[in-house]
Formats: structure tokens, C-alpha cells, sequence
């Protein structure tokens, strides 16, 4: 028995040397295989799993194809938000150009400029007219009376939609705030002074950490050496290892699981933030800013079944697209969705808004769950019930946050030197 066992396991380790990884990524997720293997026997495979991505560094993680897309500190938002638009991110670092060739990462960074992050700013600082003079003004101007307040918490009602109709998104594109400010006059609002990042010798499992339990949406990666960024780790570039690693004995085990063992989802139907079809759609993109979540549902009539979602990735759409509302009497949050959906398909465009609500239920096993965001590179999907009712979210940080667990102490003084931080920051 004992001779028949070597025997199956020999054959096991020579099929899988034969088998040539299919990416970079399968070949982390075979250093991860050569890991478990070497575990401990008495160890959970969740304690495996930390151990094995704790003994992996960060400069192991495959760079991205293209290179790093940094913003100069006397760009202007309107070609920001062009260059952000142009390479599909939503946000990137900012180089200060007034710093010496030999300068530390800190002193070369000013911090990260987010698309939302230049709306909000935007609308905030518009002059609005007097409440007395309710007909004098631009309609970027009237519409910025009721909206300068958008990173605040307060609702926005109908009538807020009926002030953004028409040509506002053109005039405020035009105006002298969006063609002249530079962004380094707006450094005031982004989140890090100037960011959190990670050194190449970090390991895997303190990236995985900040990316799910300390709700990072990417990480810089620096180089001490010449004082910048080599490479960003997104939790989309998680997600796409995961499902590379597809056929390897340590994912299949754990992918294995479905959606309800795994504890997921974490926000429940009544926790979801979610704006309804006929309010605005400023008012997703507020709450998305200001509580730091990536997207929201659109709910119907019903207020049960979900038509669609808005992500902070559509916030484009409102820059770099204004021509598109022309015909809106309001730019409802349903207006908002008809109007894009029908702008990609005349420019042949396949991305998540025009395929609509993409969805999973609790007995979906989570490797499925991987492919699907992954191959719709969607950042989120909605849990239904059999009748298509929205029962839940699941975001690529809380299939991230089943993946490992922090050991008690782990981070230590770590966060310590993350300073200054803006009132209300969160990691």
C-alpha cells in the first residue's frame, strides 16, 4: 500500500512539472502548491494558506503589461480625467515635477488623484448662485447650487436631477475650474499624504491584508532603489491570479466551498446602499465617494429587483461624455444607465454597464464565483433569490478576505507612519 501511494504521488509530481503554467500567475499559484505541500500536517487550511502566502514576496507578483500610468503634478483635470478615461483606471499616482531627480518616494509622490475624487472636488468648489436669483447663472452654475454639498451625507431629491438636465455636464466641463485647474491645487483632497505602499521584500499575505481587511482598492509597490512606484497590485490583478490558479490542489480545495460556507455575503440585503431609479444619479456617485464603495445597485419599482449597477468607473461618463444627456429632461440614475449603455453599443463598446446586472446565488461555489468576475472583470455581484430579489453583495475584498486571515499582532507599528491623514480617512 505504502509502495502504491509513492507510486500515485510520483506520477502526480511529474504531471504537474509537465504541465506548463498558462500565465505568470499560475506560476505564483504553483509556488503557493510547493508551499502547501510542505506544511505542517497539524496546521487548518487556512493557517496553510496564510503561512504559504506569508513566505511569498511581493516581487513576485507579475507586473502589469503596461507600465505604470503616473499623472505630473501641473496636469489639468480635464487631461487627468482624459488619461484616466483613456487607459481604463480610475485613479493613479501624482509626481510632484517640482522634485529633484534623487528624490525618496515620498518626496517624489504628492499622493493619488481619483475621478470621483475631481467631480466632487468640482462641484464643491462651483460658485452657486443666489438662492434670490433662482433664473441667473450657467446651468452648471443652478445645478451646483443644490449639489455643492455632494460629499456630504444629505439626499438629493428629484428636483436635483431636473437641475443637472440639459447641457450641465457640457458647461461644467467647460468651465474655468475643469480646463484650468491643475491637480496639485486639489492634492488637499486626496486620501494619502502621499500613500500607503509596499516595498518588493513585503510578503504576499501583508498585500492581501491591506487589500481586504484594510479596504485598499490597489497597492503601490515601491523601489527604494530609484525612489519609484515598479508595480500597482489591484484586487481585480488578485482575482485574475485566483482564477489562473484554477486546477492547482490548494485552490480546488478552497474553491470548492460555496458562497453561504464561506460566510459570504458579508453585506445583507437590508445593509446594501442602493439609490432607486428616479433619483439622481449624482447621488450614487456622492455615496460612493463618500463611504468609500465601488458601486451601487439600481433598484426598480419594486424596490425588490435590481436593473442595473453603477460603478465608480462610470463616473467617466459624466466628463468625458457630456454630449450623451442631451436628450434627458433629468439625469436620473435610469437615464444615466439608458444613456451610457446606449453610447457603448453605437461605439461597439463591451463593459460591464451594458451588460447589466450579472448575479450569483448562495449556493454558487466561490471558484465560480472567481470566474465570473474575472471574465466580466466586474468588481461585484449581486446575490438573488430564485425570484431575482436582491438578497446581497459580494465585492472582490470579501472573496479576498476569505482567502487569509491576519494573526493577532501581525501589523504591529506598521500604520504608524501613515501621516497626515485626511479627517474621516480610512485605510
Amino acid at each position: 500500500m505504502a509502495s502504491l501511494q509513492l507510486i500515485r504521488e510520483s506520477s502526480e509530481a511529474v504531471e504537474r512539472q509537465s504541465q506548463s503554467p498558462r500565465s505568470p500567475e499560475a506560476k505564483l499559484g504553483m509556488k503557493v502548491e510547493d508551499l502547501w505541500d510542505v506544511q505542517e500536517p497539524q496546521l487548518s487550511p487556512s493557517e496553510k494558506l496564510n503561512a504559504c502566502f506569508e513566505n511569498i514576496p511581493v516581487s513576485a507578483f507579475p507586473a502589469s503589461s503596461s507600465r505604470v500610468i503616473e499623472i505630473k503634478s501641473d496636469t489639468t483635470l480635464a487631461e487627468a480625467v482624459k488619461i484616466l478615461g483613456e487607459n481604463k483606471i480610475l485613479s493613479a499616482p501624482v509626481v510632484n515635477v517640482d522634485a529633484p531627480e534623487d528624490a525618496s518616494w515620498m518626496d517624489r509622490y504628492i499622493g493619488i488623484v481619483e475621478v470621483a475624487g475631481i467631480v466632487v472636488w468640482i462641484l464643491q468648489q462651483s460658485e452657486p448662485p443666489s438662492p434670490r436669483s433662482a433664473n441667473s447663472g450657467t446651468s452648471a452654475a443652478l445645478a451646483v447650487n443644490g449639489l455643492t454639498n455632494a460629499a456630504g451625507v444629505g439626499i438629493l431629491g428629484p428636483e436635483d436631477a431636473q437641475a443637472t438636465s440639459g447641457d450641465f455636464f457640457e458647461d461644467l466641463t467647460s468651465s474655468e475650474y475643469y480646463k484650468n485647474t491643475k491637480v496639485r491645487d486639489i492634492s488637499g483632497s486626496f486620501r494619502w499624504a502621499p500613500f500607503l505602499a509596499l516595498q518588493k521584500s513585503n510578503s504576499f499575505l501583508t498585500m492581501l491584508l491591506l487589500l481586504s481587511k484594510y479596504k485598499m482598492k490597489s497597492i503601490p509597490i515601491v523601489d527604494l532603489g530609484d525612489g519609484k512606484i515598479d508595480n500597482i497590485i489591484t484586487q481585480s490583478a488578485v482575482i485574475h491570479m485566483l482564477n489562473e490558479c484554477a486546477g492547482l490542489h490548494w485552490f480546488e480545495s478552497w474553491g470548492a466551498k460555496t458562497v453561504s460556507e464561506l460566510g459570504l455575503p458579508l453585506v445583507s440585503r437590508d445593509q446594501i446602499i442602493k439609490v432607486y431609479e428616479d433619483e439622481p444619479v449624482l447621488q450614487a456617485f456622492k455615496l460612493m465617494r463618500k463611504l468609500r464603495i465601488g458601486g451601487v445597485p439600481v433598484m426598480g419599482g419594486d424596490g425588490k429587483k435590481p436593473i442595473g449597477n453603477i460603478s465608480l468607473r462610470d463616473v467617466q461618463f459624466l466628463l468625458n461624455a457630456p454630449e450623451i444627456y442631451h436628450e434627458f429632461r433629468s439625469i436620473t440614475a435610469k437615464n444615466f444607465l439608458l444613456a451610457v449603455r446606449s453610447y457603448l453599443k453605437d461605439h461597439e463598446e463591451d463593459t460591464p454597464i451594458v451588460s447589466g446586472m450579472i448575479t450569483c446565488k448562495g449556493s454558487d461555489n466561490i471558484k465560480d464565483l472567481i470566474m465570473k468576475l474575472d471574465t466580466k472583470q466586474i468588481h461585484r455581484l449581486y446575490v438573488v433569490d430564485d425570484s431575482g430579489n436582491l438578497e446581497g453583495v459580494i465585492t472582490l475584498r470579501d472573496v479576498i478576505s476569505r482567502l487569509v486571515h491576519e494573526p493577532r499582532g501581525y501589523f504591529g507599528d506598521f500604520f504608524d507612519g501613515v501621516l497626515p491623514l485626511p479627517a474621516n480617512s480610512r485605510v
